[in-house]
């Protein structure tokens, strides 16, 4: 079975938003750790080269692969922000139609800028989807 690459590191959660071109960019993420960090309770770090997460839980599938993996997480891509929410979105219920302009993926919110969103939405959503996470570990 192959090993995951993306794993928690020592790098600087700070340089590395320092290095972010993009000026909305670097403060829509430098927002966002701040929320996730007030949510989890967690300090941020950093896992591979692009994803900043929050805490950790244990998985473990049903074909025996097993690892650990962030809580909630955010990395800035080329055309938008990915926020990850580890529940997944069924859990968290109908308050997503709230939330404004995003796309999703099967545990990833993809926003433009976060003046696109609802601010209060999304830490409810951040704050349910780690609850669900600390409860059920994972989607």
């Amino acid at each position: 079975m192959s090993e995951l690459k993306t794993k928690q590191n020592n790098a600087s959660v700070p340089r590395f938003l320092k290095s972010l071109d993009d000026v909305q960019q670097r403060a829509d993420c430098r927002e966002l750790v701040a929320i996730m960090q007030d949510v989890t309770g967690e300090k941020p770090k950093m896992w591979g080269d692009a994803i900043v997460g929050f805490g950790t839980y244990h998985y473990k599938y049903a074909s025996g692969r097993e690892g650990n993996w962030f809580l909630v997480g955010l990395s800035p891509r080329k055309r938008s922000l990915s926020i990850y929410l580890m529940s997944g979105f069924e859990p968290l219920g109908s308050i997503l139609e709230k939330l404004g302009k995003f796309k999703t993926g099967k545990c990833c919110l993809y926003v433009n800028q976060l003046d696109d969103i609802d601010r209060k939405v999304l830490k409810q959503l951040i704050t349910k989807s780690a609850r669900h996470v600390r409860k059920h570990q994972g989607c």
